[in-house]
């Protein structure tokens, strides 16, 4: 388990690498950097050690499906289906550029392993219960993963969902909120707080896990559990840091969205080898 866990540590870091050069060598516009770093933990333990999807078939019927209901993080996406081979690496220096299959959010259709157009946010809890309800009728045994970001909780959609899949008594759907207490204009707290965001889900009848979204073997134990639940969909609370993995992105909401100059892409690849390191050498 032990190098399992460093196996995964060292995908995030790879995944962190390819969102600072995409926002430093991209041909497309500026990159959604913070959303995107903060969930690359996650996102590198479901594509590496829980979703069952096939790079060579990713219309595979009887694949898990991952919804990045939070599209602007977008990049963390991106990197994950290069890494994993649904795509060649060279096309992640395309993103958001214009005729690129990697655009500005996920666009199912265009690039292959994304499983729905995210495009306008509030949508991705509808989506997934939607496909969880189908999956069930067809009597599929895959799971279906929905990450939503704090800020976008914010949107009735998302409740009205809940509601429908807790009644429904769809098992086989987790959410996971990106909680990193940022969205795109501010603090989430003094925009609209969410507090007591546990509570909340609670309320509406699904069952609640929290969890260290950087903690690798917090996120494996927790995703996993949540995986086998039975009579209820499961909600992941995920206590993130904006931006994280980098010292000048972590807690920075300036870094929602940019560009890279070469110095900060040459800082944030030292500190990146120097976490590489530190796996390696078990001190992370």
């Amino acid at each position: 388990m032990e190098n399992e866990l460093k196996r995964l540590k060292k995908e995030a870091v790879q995944i962190r690498r390819d969102i600072i050069e995409m926002a430093a060598k991209g041909h497309g516009g500026a990159i959604h950097v913070g959303p995107a770093l903060s969930s690359a933990d996650m996102v590198a333990a479901l594509y590496f050690k829980l979703l069952n999807v096939d790079p060579k078939n990713p219309t595979w019927q009887d694949r898990d499906r991952f919804i990045l209901s939070k599209g602007h993080a977008y990049a963390v996406v991106y990197s994950a289906l290069a890494e994993k081979g649904f795509f060649p690496r060279e096309e992640l220096l395309t993103a958001r550029a214009i005729n690129s299959r990697l655009q500005g959010h996920p666009v199912l259709g265009k690039t292959p392993g994304i499983d729905m157009v995210s495009g306008s946010l509030g949508n991705g809890l509808s989506c997934g219960a939607g496909i969880a309800i189908g999956l069930k009728k067809q009597c599929r045994h895959a799971s279906v993963y929905v990450m939503l970001g704090d800020g976008e909780s914010q949107e009735g959609m998302i409740w009205e969902a809940a509601m429908f899949a807790a009644n429904r008594r769809l098992d086989n759907l987790v959410a996971i909120v990106d909680h990193n207490h940022f969205q795109s204009c501010g603090a989430v707290d003094e925009i609209m707080s969410l507090y007591p965001l546990a509570d909340k889900w609670k309320s509406f009848g699904w069952q609640v896990m929290e969890m260290n979204g950087h903690d690798m073997g917090d996120i494996v134990r927790t995703l996993s559990m949540a995986k086998e639940f039975a009579g209820r969909p499961v909600c992941v609370i995920a206590h993130t840091v904006k931006g994280k993995g980098v010292s000048f992105t972590e807690h920075n909401n300036k870094w929602h969205v940019g560009r890279c100059s070469q110095e900060q892409y040459e800082q944030a690849m030292k500190e990146l080898d120097e976490q590489e390191a530190a796996i390696d050498a078990g001190w992370m």
